[in-house]
């Protein structure tokens, strides 16, 4: 299993040697760890939930033109290679075609124990301290004003809306990032985020004070 792991490890170091900060391979180490932080609690197939936090960002739509299907057969197609069973490997594809936040607009889809714990730790990187840097890294990656008090945020109704948004970073908070905490799928994942949650909240406290220049 470790030889496996390592080999994906490598992969996905070098696939992802030049990605933007906040979906570079230190984001998928911290997935990674967390889910096997999750696992302890929630006992999912170890192999599975490695594999699909080690691959699930391989190929970020969001960096590829939109295609959400390129991820999914990338990481497909590696673990083939090395000979991974055909089971897991569909139980791995499974996950990250149905993962991620804009895909919960779709409803209900596949889900598993694996792909709750994947996607509670995938979901606690986006919240709390590190979740705040990667909002803003990837704000100013797409040229975006950090706060317009004349631009408030939207409730996206479908996917469409959501991906193709251009607001301000501070509408990410409202749009995406505090509403996570109440979409956790674990128990440990829960825990999690309600300390996160709550440190977003004083961030954004002090935020608008120092906007206005207190």
């Amino acid at each position: 299993m470790q030889a496996t792991i390592q080999k994906t490890i490598d992969f996905v170091q070098e696939t992802l040697a030049n990605a933007e900060a906040g979906h570079d391979w230190f984001h998928i180490e911290r997935v990674y760890k967390t889910a096997q932080t999750i696992n302890q609690q929630e006992n999912g197939d170890e192999l599975v939930v490695a594999f699909a936090a080690l691959l699930h960002d391989i190929a970020d739509p969001k960096f590829n033109n939109g295609d959400e299907e390129l991820g999914p057969n990338m990481a497909a197609s590696f673990l083939a290679s090395i000979a991974v069973e055909a089971e897991v490997i569909t139980h791995v594809k499974l996950i990250i075609q149905n993962m991620s936040f804009k895909n919960s607009f779709d409803g209900k889809g596949f889900t598993s124990k694996e792909m709750q714990i994947v996607q509670d730790a995938d979901r606690l990187d986006a919240i709390g301290a590190i979740g705040i840097a990667r909002a803003f890294t990837y704000g100013g990656f797409k040229n975006r004003v950090l706060y317009d008090p004349a631009i408030l945020p939207e409730v996206h109704l479908n996917k469409e809306s959501y991906k193709n948004t251009t607001a301000p970073t501070i509408n990410h908070f409202y749009e995406k990032l505090l509403l996570l905490k109440d979409m956790m799928n674990t128990e440990a994942g829960k825990t999690i985020a309600i300390e996160r949650h709550n440190f977003m909240l004083l961030y954004l406290e002090h935020f608008y004070k120092e906007w206005e220049g207190k």
